[in-house]
């Protein structure tokens, strides 16, 4: 099980823009809260205290504990609207959880031994991390923090895919059952050809404009022999 996180709301009445435009301006994040066959409510958090909590990556594939006054309310973050330009949290919107019913969420993917892994220190490769996180489902007592996928015996030209994670009892990836097509690569290793450089690529450019000129001078040649002797038999004549 993931960490514990504590949210501390207040309920807000006024909802629109313009309530929000002003709840932002004192420091507070606008939410909702949905879900678990109850009516969807209006809160507002503590902006500094939401971008802290942020900055853990358990944060997001977490029960949190939403408090409203003295009441409590375990949820799952849904969606996060940020400010394109600043480090600012526009809006958030949390789901309601019950106990004996399976949620879906996204579960970061840790890669171990990277660099020591066979394809890179015996082989030369470089490893491609092709997805960092994954949507899994569960019950809310089984929701794993984050999973480990150990890459150490990944040889150069291999790659493991979202079968081979490990995935502790009562967890599912949904993807798996939708056939083996959708049983997609997760990390490879492979050797990464470097770009040319600049001056390799003018001397290559160069090299074909030369052997590309060279028939146009035959013929250019050719043709000047041509027209001597053609002029040499109208002499004759």
């Amino acid at each position: 099980m993931s960490e514990d996180f504590d949210l501390i709301a207040e309920i807000r009445e006024d909802q629109g823009k313009g309530a929000s435009r002003r709840l932002r301006r004192n420091g507070k994040v606008p939410a909702i809260i949905y879900g678990a066959g109850r009516p969807p409510r209006q809160l507002a958090f503590d902006h500094n205290r939401v971008i802290q909590q942020l900055e853990n990556e358990s944060f997001y594939s977490s029960i949190l504990n939403i408090k409203v006054g003295e009441k409590s309310q375990a949820a799952i973050v849904k969606d996060i609207q940020r400010h394109p330009a600043k480090r600012e949290v526009l809006h958030m919107d949390f789901q309601r959880i019950v106990a004996d019913e399976k949620i879906k969420m996204n579960v970061p993917i840790h890669y171990l031994n990277a660099e020591e892994s066979r394809g890179v220190k015996l082989e030369g490769g470089s490893v491609s991390q092709l997805i960092n996180d994954v949507e899994v489902s569960c019950l809310p007592k089984d929701l794993p923090e984050y999973f480990e996928v150990d890459i150490a015996e990944l040889g150069l030209n291999e790659m493991l895919h979202l079968s081979d994670i490990k995935l502790p009892k009562g967890v599912e990836i949904p993807e798996l059952g939708q056939g083996p097509e959708h049983d997609h690569a997760i990390v490879s290793i492979s050797v990464i050809k470097a770009a040319p450089e600049p001056e390799e690529e003018e001397a290559a450019e160069v090299a074909e404009g030369e052997e590309g000129e060279a028939p146009a001078a035959e013929g250019e040649a050719a043709a000047e022999d041509a027209g001597g002797e053609a002029e040499g038999d109208k002499d004759e004549g």
